[in-house]
């Protein structure tokens, strides 16, 4: 009895702590300098890292500046480019802490392959979009046709591109499919050729009418000069004899002249005496 006693007044022993969150106090003083080395090596490449993004960023916008982008595509690309810059200088920091960044990574890689997946077309649009206002195959205000459509360009903007119709419809077209296909700009070009096909009568006077057409181009001051007229005989036709016609103009004058090239041509055939045949049928009957 007297042994159970003592056993149970024996005092409580007095622990000296060892362990600091389960690791040794020895091995955290043999490792502290190496950890605080990769500290200070980390905290450099965050630094250095970020510098170098600031940089580079400066360069972006220098280059984007002179290239005379769009605004809003040099914000929006601007922004995704330091997300990106700073994502990578984050993954090398934690990575030299000893934190192993491949899992972080595959994460980071399934998510953006899933949003890819999911917005394929909308992502595509984008990137025609920024495409369109890095190249300018077009600018606002000129006149295109692309995708079965023809309009004057009224707006470019990251997903689609908008169109005003002769008859004042809009058009609206997805950025990808118009990077991607064939499109026609009237409005690239200062000049543009105007070609008509006039036609007369085969008991006409072609030299007379030829001199007529000529004569109505070189009077008008919106054809220019400089460049070739062409008035020849271009088909003898079932029922007429057609005069190929063309003349350079600017190019915001293309409609103008046409039509006034139209009626002046009309007006001084009739004027002449040079006939202009319709399409007929010579019907003979024998007995």
């Amino acid at each position: 009895m007297r042994t159970q006693v003592l056993e149970r007044n024996k005092p409580t022993p007095i622990y000296h702590m060892e362990e600091i969150l389960g690791v040794s106090v020895e091995t955290i003083t043999a490792n502290a300098f190496v950890w605080a080395k990769q500290l200070v090596i980390a905290l450099l490449i965050l630094w250095i890292g970020m510098r170098i993004v600031k940089v580079m960023l400066s360069g972006f916008k220098k280059a984007m500046s002179l290239r005379e982008m769009d605004p809003s595509l040099t914000t929006f690309l601007e922004s995704l480019l330091k997300i990106t810059l700073q994502a990578f200088v984050l993954i090398a920091t934690i990575n030299q802490l000893g934190v192993a960044t491949t899992s972080i990574v595959a994460v980071l890689g399934a998510a953006g392959l899933a949003v890819g997946m999911a917005l394929s077309g909308t992502l595509q649009n984008f990137a025609g979009g920024a495409m369109i206002l890095m190249f300018k195959p077009f600018k606002v205000g000129d006149f295109i046709e692309a995708q079965g459509y023809s309009g004057t360009v009224k707006s470019i903007q990251i997903f689609v591109t908008t169109l005003t119709t002769p008859d004042n419809k809009l058009i609206i077209l997805p950025n990808g499919a118009l990077s991607n296909g064939s499109l026609v700009n009237f409005s690239a070009q200062d000049f543009r050729r105007v070609d008509w096909v006039f036609g007369i009568g085969y008991d006409a006077d072609l030299d007379e009418a030829k001199a007529t057409v000529r004569g109505l181009l070189e009077s008008d001051d919106r054809v220019v000069k400089d460049k070739p007229i062409l008035v020849e005989l271009g088909a003898m036709a079932d029922s007429s004899v057609n005069l190929t016609t063309r003349a350079w103009v600017k190019a915001e004058h293309y409609w103008d002249v046409h039509f006034a090239m139209n009626e002046a041509v009309y007006k001084s055939f009739n004027a002449k005496g040079i006939s202009i045949p319709y399409p007929q049928m010579d019907v003979h009957l024998h007995k």
